[in-house]
């Protein structure tokens, strides 16, 4: 699989990189500024990367409550980070701007990021409200930007939604396979920090067949990653890493080293 070329491993851990409010955000922090993000980030960054993880997701995670219609802003402040710590980063790294479709590939596009991840096609209902993607436009922005070449990481469900079409996930996949071609595909449980369903995550796996890799996306504990990567071809992870594993906290150095390390047993040390 293309997950082999680019990190490196057999059952990748991207660790998610949540950036504190930015311009334009709710709680964004104008006596901090720009500085307190950059700083933030920055510590975070050699946390992760020292603790020893596959690759980096910057993700504008405190832009709470999220925007289909990102603000210029968001993603000004968002490649200003990623710019000045770019130096710093080691690892392949990607980008998430919640939750844009269309945006995401500026940034990535601008950045030179590896892989996005976001919602790209679907229509669902939840606490955001109605929401619909519509692959074909999608797609043709990806291209117009010049960001073909960076791996996409489609979202099967939006966290706290729910589809408004019934149908059996082995029929989404196939169809998601088929209409977006995507490069992963993500399996999600409720809200960030809640661990997705790993029989779930097997019968995704199933449907794909081999050809797509599938990542468990929320939730991914030190208790439950064994049962995880079991099921699924990597994961994706963030609150974990916290100190206390809560949310709003930053990532704690040790916490990654020993989630790591129990990786590296189960991958047998690749």
């Amino acid at each position: 699989m293309w997950t082999k070329e680019l990190f490196g491993t057999e059952k990748p851990i991207i660790a998610m990189l949540h950036l504190i409010a930015l311009p334009g955000d709710p709680n964004y922090d104008p006596q901090g500024g720009m500085g307190k993000v950059i700083e933030r980030a920055r510590r975070e960054l050699h946390v992760l990367q020292n603790g020893g993880v596959d690759a980096i997701m910057f993700s504008n995670e405190f832009s709470l409550p999220y925007l289909f219609d990102v603000a210029p802003c968001t993603v000004a402040a968002m490649a200003a980070v990623i710019g000045e710590l770019k130096a710093e980063i080691k690892i392949p790294f990607g980008v998430d701007v919640l939750t844009d479709s269309y945006k995401v590939f500026d940034l990535a596009a601008a950045v030179e990021a590896k892989f996005v991840r976001g919602m790209f096609t679907g229509a669902f209902a939840g606490e955001f409200g109605l929401m619909s993607f519509e692959i074909g436009k999608v797609v043709r922005h990806r291209a117009a930007v010049g960001a073909r070449g960076i791996k996409t990481l489609f979202t099967l469900h939006p966290e706290a939604s729910k589809a408004l079409v019934d149908r059996p996930v082995e029929d989404i996949v196939k169809a998601l396979a088929f209409y977006g071609e995507p490069d992963a595909i993500l399996v999600a449980g409720l809200i960030a920090g809640h661990a997705a369903d790993s029989h779930l995550i097997g019968r995704v796996k199933a449907a794909a067949a081999g050809k797509i890799p599938v990542f468990a996306n929320t939730g991914v504990r030190l208790e439950n990653v064994d049962a995880q990567l079991a099921a699924g071809d990597g994961a994706v992870v963030g609150t974990t890493f916290k100190r206390d594993g809560a949310f709003y906290n930053e990532a704690d150095e040790a916490r990654v080293k020993a989630f790591m390390d129990k990786v590296k047993s189960i991958r047998g040390g690749s």
